[in-house]
């Protein structure tokens, strides 16, 4: 029986001479979805984007951040054995990026460079001040959104964002209400990947890192902290902040010139500084 090729979670998006590669850790949909973006970084780097464990539909998936790091820590070593490292993550996958430069750093090894894209942690390890902020936000542009709809759409909205809800603390549905099948299908592994992803973003709770934070808000921001340094200023040794056109889902997809910027600038001002 032929052997199965072994899962790699590193797909390359874009091929360079120089090092080191830059590595972008996915969101919560588990994919690296960032050919686009990766493509408009004018670096000669090679960008490699981090994939989950089970998008492939031959594994399960992983429900600890703090197991993905390690994870794909592991298989880093075939891909890039010495540092120094240049971490980035998108939304959920920051969160994967600061806990792999944690490992890293504690391990003696050297990143150069650590971007967090939009990404914060669960609001319950928001302060209250902030978690009533949000809170606030959200139901309003909830209510603004509901208003402009008929009121089959607006009820189907509210239960929508109430399996969002639930599937954020753990809920799952139900083992009938999924398609049975000898291996799962393309969609049932997104399902699953995106599932266990709710669960690992929920408990979370990051703790200080002993470096520098680069970290890239999306200018559209209804969703999350007005201020990412009142989140990330006392959970990093050194921050910097900046606010790139776009929102939260399109920065990396339709409008990521602004976010390609950066990323360059960051990345070549790191390699000067090497």
């Amino acid at each position: 029986m032929p052997t199965r090729p072994r899962f790699s979670p590193f797909v390359e998006l874009k091929r360079g001479d120089e090092k080191p590669p830059i590595l972008l850790a996915h969101g919560l949909g588990g994919r690296a979805d960032f050919s686009e973006l990766a493509k408009h970084i004018r670096t000669g780097n090679a960008i490699y984007g981090i994939q989950a464990k089970g998008v492939d539909g031959m594994e399960e998936p992983l429900d600890r951040i703090e197991d993905m790091a390690e994870f794909y820590l592991e298989a880093l070593r075939d891909l890039q054995p010495h540092g120094p490292y240049i971490l980035m993550g998108y939304s959920f996958g920051g969160l994967v990026a600061l806990e792999m430069a944690q490992y890293l750093s504690k391990s003696g090894k050297k990143v150069a460079l650590l971007v967090l894209v939009d990404a914060y942690p669960h609001p319950r390890f928001l302060s209250p001040a902030e978690r009533l902020r949000l809170i606030v936000r959200r139901a309003g542009r909830h209510a603004s959104e509901m208003k402009k709809m008929p009121a089959s759409e607006a009820i189907a909205y509210f239960v929508g964002g109430l399996q969002r809800r639930l599937r954020i603390v753990g809920v799952r549905a139900p083992a009938s209400s999924l398609p049975e099948a000898s291996e799962p299908t393309a969609v049932q592994a997104r399902l699953r990947v995106s599932d266990s992803a709710y669960v690992a973003y929920q408990h979370y709770r990051p703790k200080c890192y002993r470096g520098k934070i680069s970290f890239v808000s999306a200018a559209e921001n209804s969703y999350f902290p007005d201020d990412p340094a009142a989140v990330w200023g006392k959970l990093a040794d050194e921050f910097e902040n900046e606010t790139v056109p776009g929102g939260h889902l399109n920065i990396v997809t339709t409008e990521f010139h602004g976010l390609a910027d950066a990323l360059t600038r960051y990345v070549r001002r790191t390699l000067l500084q090497d």
